[in-house]
């Protein structure tokens, strides 16, 4: 008899490292990257990466760990990404908003059918102006992430083998009573279900 697996979550990690081809923003100012992560529900949370001046060596490196609803909307979600730019001379005393040079899509799908679950990738961007237009004849800015899912927690599993357990390994396998499952397994299983809800 197998062992009965639910899928309760995942940890989805995000890391914002550089970005390149643009070369097109002749102004001063500060870049920054805007990312939205679905929330569940039809919602979205906005993050930013702190800003950088133009004139920098335009790497953020920067990493965000969450723990992601390991449904089927899920894998039909996509993590949105868009490269800013903000004027930092004031105007009327005041610091404005930012203006949108390139957006893209990872869809989480891509993802999960990734090599152990981790995406390294150079994203390209649709690029605008920092009016607002779309460039013609500019390479288009691209932005390097590296997105990972893992399997956060595997639920469902029979009570009675819980308590019979007496030992668990760092990742929450058991140890030593002969079931044959490595934390591997367990990921596995994990995706293999989350896939075939798809």
């Amino acid at each position: 008899m197998g062992i009965p697996l639910e899928l309760s979550s995942l940890s989805c990690g995000l890391r914002i490292i550089q970005a390149k081809n643009i070369e097109f923003i002749k102004t001063t100012g500060n870049l920054f990257v805007r990312y939205y992560l679905s929330a569940g529900d039809s919602k979205k949370i906005r993050l930013n990466t702190r800003e950088i001046s133009t004139k920098s060596d335009h790497i953020w490196n920067e990493s965000i760990s969450l723990e992601c609803n390991g449904s089927d909307s899920f894998v039909r979600e996509t993590v949105v990404f868009e490269l800013r730019w903000r004027n930092t001379v004031p105007v009327f005393g005041r610091i404005g908003g930012s203006q949108l040079l390139g957006r893209a899509e990872v869809p989480w799908k891509e993802v999960l059918e990734s090599p152990n679950m981790e995406l390294d990738k150079w994203v390209t961007m649709v690029p605008r102006s920092t009016s607002g237009r779309a460039i013609e004849g500019v390479k288009p800015p691209k932005l390097q992430v590296s997105i990972k899912v893992g399997v956060q927690a595997e639920v469902g599993i029979d009570k009675r083998r819980q308590r019979r357990t007496k030992k668990w390994d760092e990742c929450g396998c058991e140890d030593g009573h002969g079931y044959g499952c490595t934390c591997a397994d367990y990921e596995i299983f994990a995706l293999a279900a989350l896939l075939e809800a798809i």
